[in-house]
C-alpha cells in the first residue's frame, strides 16, 4: 500500500512542478522538499515494518545519486536547480519498482527510469522546439537560411563519408568476407542520411535556442528570475542582483529562456511503468 502512495506522490508532485515550470519557469522548493520528506519518512516506516534497513538504505542511495546527477546537469547549465530536486524527490520515493507493476525491465527500476528521463526528455524537447518554431516563424527563416549556407559542406561531408565507408567495405570484402557492392553502397547512403538528419536536428535545435530562447529587453523590464545569457548555470537573478543591474548605465540586456523540462519527469515515470526501458523499446522497433 505504501508503494502506491509513494508512486502517487511522485507523479502528482512532478505534475505540480511541471505546471509551475510551464507557467512561471520556476519550481517552488516546497514541492521537491515535500517529495523528499515523504520518501525518507515513508521508507523509514517501510524499514520498521519489514524489520530491515534495506528500504531506507536504497531510498537514500537512489535519492542522493539522483540529486548528484541532477546538480551535475545544473552546474553544466543544462537544468535548473528545481529539475535536479524533482529527480531526487522521485528517487527517494521510488528506489524500486512497486510490486503491483509487472512491467519487464532489463535494468533495475531507478536506472531504467533515469535513462527514460533523457529518452522521453529528448522527444519532448524536440516537440517543444517544434512548437516554438510554430509560434516564432523567424526560427524557420533563420534555420532554412542556415541550411542553404551549409548545403555545400553537408554535400561534401556526406560524399566523403559514403566514399570512406564504401572503400572500407571493399577492403573488408577483399581480405575477410564477400559482400555485394550494392549492399555496401546502400549502407553508406543510410549512414550519410542518418548523419544529415542528426546534423539538421542539431542545427534546428541550435536555431531555436538562438532565436526563440534569447531576447533583448530593456533593463526596466528585467525581473527577478530572468536568466542573463552570460550566466553559465541556470539560475535566475535575485532581488539584490536586479537592483545592481538596474543601477548600472546599461539600457538593454540579453536574457535566455529554455525548455521547461519538468514535464519530462512525470512523462518518463508513466513511460517506464507502462512500456519499460525506452532504449530497448527503440531497438525492438528497429529490429
Amino acid at each position: 500500500m505504501l508503494e502506491i502512495i509513494f508512486l502517487l506522490v511522485a507523479f502528482i508532485g512532478s505534475c505540480l512542478a511541471s505546471i509551475y515550470d510551464l507557467k512561471t519557469t520556476e519550481i517552488p522548493d516546497e514541492i521537491p522538499y515535500v517529495m523528499m520528506g515523504i520518501g525518507i519518512i515513508g521508507n523509514l516506516i517501510q524499514s520498521y515494518l519489514a524489520w530491515s534497513y534495506w528500504p531506507i538504505l536504497l531510498s537514500g542511495i537512489v535519492g542522493l545519486s539522483f540529486l548528484g546527477v541532477g546538480f551535475l546537469m545544473y552546474f553544466m547549465g543544462q537544468w535548473g536547480g528545481g529539475d535536479a530536486k524533482i529527480l531526487s524527490g522521485i528517487g527517494f520515493l521510488l528506489p524500486q519498482l512497486p510490486p503491483q507493476f509487472q512491467v519487464s525491465l532489463f535494468f533495475p527500476f531507478p536506472i531504467s527510469y533515469f535513462f527514460n528521463v533523457f529518452f522521453v526528455g529528448a522527444v519532448y524537447m524536440i516537440l517543444y522546439a517544434l512548437g516554438m518554431s510554430i509560434i516564432n516563424k523567424r526560427i524557420w527563416t533563420v534555420f532554412l537560411s542556415d541550411l542553404r549556407a551549409n548545403s555545400r559542406v553537408i554535400f561534401i561531408m556526406n560524399s566523403a563519408l559514403i566514399a570512406a565507408l564504401l572503400f572500407s567495405g571493399i577492403l573488408f570484402t577483399r581480405y575477410y568476407q564477400s559482400f555485394p557492392v550494392i549492399d555496401m553502397l546502400s549502407f553508406g547512403i543510410m549512414i550519410a542520411l542518418a548523419f544529415s538528419g542528426l546534423f539538421m536536428l542539431w542545427k534546428f535545435v541550435k536555431t531555436v535556442e538562438d532565436v526563440g530562447f534569447k531576447k533583448k529587453i530593456p533593463i526596466s523590464q528585467l525581473k527577478v528570475g530572468d536568466v542573463p545569457v552570460d550566466y553559465k548555470i541556470w539560475e535566475g537573478i535575485t532581488e539584490k542582483e536586479l537592483k545592481k543591474i538596474k543601477s548600472s548605465k546599461k539600457n538593454y540586456i540579453w536574457i535566455k529562456e529554455g525548455v521547461r523540462f519538468a514535464p519530462a519527469f512525470p512523462m518518463a515515470l508513466l513511460f517506464t511503468l507502462i512500456v519499460g526501458d525506452g532504449i530497448l523499446w527503440m531497438l525492438g522497433l528497429i529490429s
